[in-house]
């Protein structure tokens, strides 16, 4: 089977996300009203960035809740996505197991690690046919896919459209992006923030691991990027 790669297109995102956020700062320090603060907004993009940078900065990361975007993603296994589902505000549409029947060979993902050793890339394979004969064989004696899919790994591949706010792909960053997470979650969530980060360059010093806001590691184990908590 090809090896499909992962895939990821960022498909919403405000176009005045700078006059969104801007509004938001300026409305909890000023005694004007929210409308007329956005009617009259600066067209000054630098002036608006001094002021959301010290909010930022300051912790105040209500204001930038206000920024949704969504992504669509294609050739995730379900493995990587039990793990994003996790994150508390995300929304989610995924591919079903129980409303679309996986035809032939179904596509799988298969990990970096066993992909670049021979000789258990090709068990692997060959595992993956052998679930998908028997998920087949289920199918066709008039299993239903809701209860044949119970066989399928969470290697089997998926798709999904994401969305959150702009503050949980920043927590999201700051967790996924340790080169403690796995691999394959770390290459969606950094492709992810290479795609907003391509609109709104500012972002980039947020969208980073929690050991580059932090100034130190704080895991029990640290990779060697930045110096133990109390090292």
């Amino acid at each position: 089977m090809a090896v499909k790669e992962l895939e990821v297109k960022l498909i919403s995102i405000p176009d005045n996300l700078l006059d969104v956020v801007y509004t938001a700062c300026r409305t909890c320090y000023s005694p004007d009203g929210a409308i007329e603060i956005f009617d009259n907004i600066t067209p000054d993009n630098e002036k608006k960035l001094n002021l959301i940078k010290r909010v930022i900065s300051s912790g105040h990361y209500s204001t930038i809740e206000h920024i949704q975007l969504s992504f669509a993603i294609n050739n995730v296994s379900r493995a990587l996505t039990h793990q994003l589902v996790r994150h508390r505000h995300m929304s989610f549409s995924q591919k079903s197991q129980r409303y679309v029947k996986e035809k032939g060979e179904f596509d799988y993902i298969t990990p970096l690690t066993i992909r670049h050793n021979p000789k258990l890339n090709e068990k692997f394979e060959s595992l993956m046919t052998q679930i998908a004969n028997t998920y087949q064989e289920f199918i066709e004696a008039g299993i239903k896919s809701e209860d044949a899919r119970a066989i399928l790994p969470n290697a089997t591949a998926s798709s999904m459209v994401a969305s959150l706010n702009l503050r949980e792909l920043i927590h999201i960053a700051n967790l996924r992006l340790c080169t403690r997470a796995q691999l394959e979650i770390r290459i969606l969530v950094q492709k992810m923030c290479d795609l907003v980060i391509e609109k709104e360059p500012w972002l980039s010093e947020h969208l980073v691991p929690k050991c580059v806001r932090l100034g130190y590691c704080d895991e029990d184990k640290s990779c060697g990027r930045m110096k133990p908590k109390n090292g």
